[in-house]
């Protein structure tokens, strides 16, 4: 990998220009620092935030430069971190003072004292967020690196500048951090970190659950995951998080019968979804699509291991789940859950003589989602027989036309039924009652069946027989 480290281009920027007078004026020291400056050598794309240490007051500064920036946005002030942010043509431009920082061990929350560059650096959690360019007129542009970060960087190592079991005690979000990037950037985490890791993960517990699943979401829309949730399970901190997935871990042999790693399997079907949709939460339901499964395995000396109804069971666990990592009990976890409960039924229908009544019935039942519900199955497919593999890939090849046909001609995906409630109580003369229903569900079934199209006409006869059935007759207005 060829590093970056030459900053003229962006150094000559307005904004770095501007940035120099601007801290000359003050009598402050300032640097950029982090991010910006690592995926820049990386030659990444670039982040649309830039953080700048300051010497004295990042408050200051932000407000002297926001005056001197042509429609920069108000500044943003944040008191009890004494930080200043700008937002100037999509970039945001955030400042905060040099500090050094001592911990509780009950509290990620720093005690915050003012320091210099270098305790900056210091508190920082890898060296390749210690990198920092020179704002200053005396050395405007200088590249300092006091921990060799540039060297981690060529080497793709995440090492953190002090001791690392310091680092992380004080700070175990460090930790999922040091997961994130090392899946994120390809990055080996160095052997002591690795070690660190494993020792402090009962650190986890200091750390809330919504800073928590932020770094799940971006472990989730890297394009491999596994690499992320291997090291959480390897390190131990899977198990603080989403205990139910290292529940699905190993393999049992009863009468030379096994089955599967199902946690191994599910990181699979994580990685084969992921070029296929980059829809967080189809990725989450990929996560999750098996987790009833421990619960529901039993070996049966005639059919072998079995998981009846895990499907059912994973669904109900979504809702356990998210509600204990205070994640969105809304739309988004439904959806999930709808895509764990569903997620053997394309399966099934790939199996066996793809009918259309099968296909019907899916499409009803997935709705709008059924693209979605067959992407997820597709991924599920992690079989080593390419005889298998190449198969179950073709039936569903000949499921997703069978659904384009079906669609076209029954418009299921959004079903209303084309005979209502009232049009039933009008023809028949009836009041609210159980016979209502049985109709409509009949209507709804031969549709399904494919023993009528899905039209007004059609249905309407339909609801003449089975009211007949019923001993139901017309209303004489009706007649």
């Amino acid at each position: 990998m060829k590093l970056q480290t030459d900053f003229s281009k962006i150094m000559n920027s307005q904004l770095f220009h501007v940035l120099k007078n601007t801290v000359e004026e003050l009598s402050v020291e300032a640097f950029v620092i982090g991010g910006f400056v690592r995926d820049f050598i990386l030659k990444r794309k670039q982040k649309k935030d830039l953080d700048i240490v300051v010497l004295g007051s990042g408050i200051d500064l932000a407000k002297a430069l926001q005056i001197k920036l042509p429609g920069a946005k108000p500044v943003q002030i944040f008191k009890t971190y004494g930080t200043a942010m700008i937002h100037w043509e999509g970039l945001d431009i955030e400042f905060v003072g040099a500090r050094k920082e001592s911990y509780l061990p009950e509290s990620r929350n720093p005690k915050v004292t003012p320091g210099s560059l270098s305790d900056d650096q210091n508190r920082r959690d890898f060296t390749i967020n210690t990198l920092a360019i020179s704002l200053n007129h005396s050395n405007f542009g200088a590249f300092i690196d006091p921990f060799n970060g540039l060297e981690d960087l060529k080497n793709k190592i995440l090492r953190t500048p002090l001791d690392p079991n310091v680092t992380f005690s004080d700070d175990p979000l460090r930790m999922l951090r040091a997961i994130r990037f090392s899946n994120q950037l390809n990055f080996t985490i160095e052997a002591r970190s690795l070690q660190a890791i494993s020792k402090n993960r009962s650190r986890m517990n200091i750390i809330s659950m919504e800073r928590i699943v932020d770094e799940l979401h971006k472990i989730l829309v890297t394009p491999k995951p596994s690499i992320g949730f291997t090291l959480l399970e390897k390190t131990g901190l899977l198990k603080f998080i989403l205990p139910e997935l290292i529940a699905l871990k190993g393999v049992e042999e009863i009468e030379g019968q096994s089955h599967k790693d199902n946690f191994y399997h599910t990181l699979e079907v994580v990685d084969n979804l992921c070029p296929n949709s980059d829809n967080l939460w189809l990725r989450w339901a990929a996560l999750l699509h098996d987790i009833g499964k421990a619960e529901t395995k039993k070996f049966k000396h005639s059919a072998g291991w079995t998981f009846h109804n895990h499907e059912f069971v994973g669904a109900k666990m979504v809702y356990k789940i998210f509600k204990r990592l205070k994640m969105p009990l809304n739309e988004k976890m439904k959806f999930v859950q709808k895509m764990v409960l569903m997620s053997s039924r394309p399966i099934v229908i790939a199996e066996e003589q793809v009918t259309d009544s099968a296909v019907r019935r899916l499409v009803f039942d997935a709705g709008s989602e059924i693209e979605d519900l067959i992407t997820l199955c597709e991924a599920d497919i992690t079989t080593k027989n390419h005889q298998l593999f190449k198969r179950y890939h073709n039936n569903f090849k000949l499921v997703r036309e069978k659904i384009i046909k079906v669609e076209e001609k029954d418009h299921l995906r959004n079903f209303q039924p084309p005979v209502s409630g009232e049009v039933i109580m009008q023809f028949f003369g009836l009041y609210p009652c159980r016979e209502i229903g049985i109709i409509k569900e009949a209507i709804k079934e031969a549709i399904l069946d494919g023993e009528i199209p899905n039209k007004n006409e059609a249905a309407f006869e339909r609801m003449k027989e089975e009211g007949k059935r019923l001993g139901l007759t017309p209303h004489e207005k009706s007649i």
